[in-house]
C-alpha cells in the first residue's frame, strides 16, 4: 500500500514538474503509471452511448401476436360462415330442384291453350284480368317466388355475385334458360318473357332486405372492382395533396 501512494506522488510531482519545466515530465508520468497496479485510474472511459431504438415503421412491421380470444373468435366466426355457406347452397340446390320439377313438368291439359308471349306486359295483364283473386296471385306470386331464393342465397353463397344488379341477371338468366326449356322440349307449355320479369322482380325483392345485410355479415372484407379502383383514386388524391 505504500508502495502504491509513492508512486502516486511521484505522479502527481512528476506532472507538476513537467508542466512547469517542459516535456520531460509527461514520459515519467507514462512510466511510472504503466508501472503502477492501479493504471486504469488514469484511462478515459468513453460514455456509455444510448441503445438504438427501433425506427417507427419498423416497430410497425413487427408482427403483434393476437391474443387467444381474438384468435378463438376468429376461428369461431370462419367456422360459422362455413357452416352458413353451406346451408345457403344446399337451401338454392333444394330450390332449384322445386324450380325445375315446377317449370319443365308436362301439361297435356295446356296444349291448346299456352302460347309464346314476347311483349312484356301482356301475360301481367291477362293474369289480372281474371275474375279469380287467388288465381291471379298464384299465377303473379308463384313467378315472384322463383326468383326470391336466388336473391336471398346467391350473395350468401359467393360475395362475386354481391350486388343488386348481379343478382338480378344470374336470376333472369337461369329462368330464361328455363322459358326455352319449356317452349322447345315441354308439352303444354312455352315461352314467356313476363315469367322472366316477375322471377328478377323475386330476386329484388329477396335481395333489398335480407340477401345483402346477410352478404356483407358473411364476406365483410371483400369489395368490388369499382369499390377496390375508387380507393385507389382516393389514395392518390390524398398522396398529391400531400406532396403539394
Amino acid at each position: 500500500m505504500g508502495r502504491t501512494v509513492a508512486a502516486v506522488g511521484d505522479v502527481t510531482s512528476g506532472g507538476r514538474s513537467g508542466d512547469k519545466g517542459g516535456g520531460g515530465g509527461k514520459g515519467r508520468v507514462r512510466r511510472v503509471a504503466s508501472a503502477m497496479p492501479g493504471r486504469d485510474l488514469f484511462r478515459r472511459r468513453s460514455p456509455a452511448l444510448p441503445k438504438k431504438q427501433p425506427s417507427a415503421p419498423a416497430a410497425e412491421k413487427a408482427p403483434r401476436a393476437l391474443p387467444r380470444t381474438r384468435k378463438a373468435r376468429s376461428l369461431g366466426a370462419r367456422l360459422l360462415r362455413a357452416v352458413v355457406g353451406t346451408v345457403a347452397l344446399l337451401g338454392l340446390a333444394v330450390c332449384g330442384a322445386v324450380i325445375v320439377k315446377l317449370t319443365l313438368t308436362p301439361s297435356p291439359a295446356s296444349v291448346g291453350i299456352a302460347h309464346t308471349n314476347l311483349h312484356p306486359g301482356t301475360s301481367i295483364r291477362l293474369y289480372l284480368d281474371q275474375p279469380s283473386v287467388r288465381q291471379a296471385l298464384l299465377q303473379i306470386g308463384g313467378n315472384i317466388l322463383i326468383g326470391v331464393p336466388f336473391g336471398l342465397l346467391l350473395p350468401v353463397i359467393s360475395p362475386r355475385t354481391r350486388g343488386l344488379l348481379r343478382t338480378v341477371l344470374i336470376c333472369s338468366f337461369v329462368v330464361l334458360l328455363l322459358e326455352l326449356g319449356q317452349h322447345f322440349f315441354v308439352e303444354g307449355r312455352s315461352f314467356d318473357i313476363d315469367d322472366v320479369i316477375l322471377a328478377a322482380v323475386g330476386a329484388v325483392i329477396g335481395y333489398l332486405p335480407l340477401g345483402r345485410k346477410l352478404s356483407l355479415r358473411m364476406h365483410p372484407d371483400h369489395r368490388h372492382w369499382w369499390q377496390r379502383r375508387w380507393d385507389a383514386m382516393r389514395r392518390r388524391s390524398g398522396t398529391g395533396r400531400r406532396v403539394r
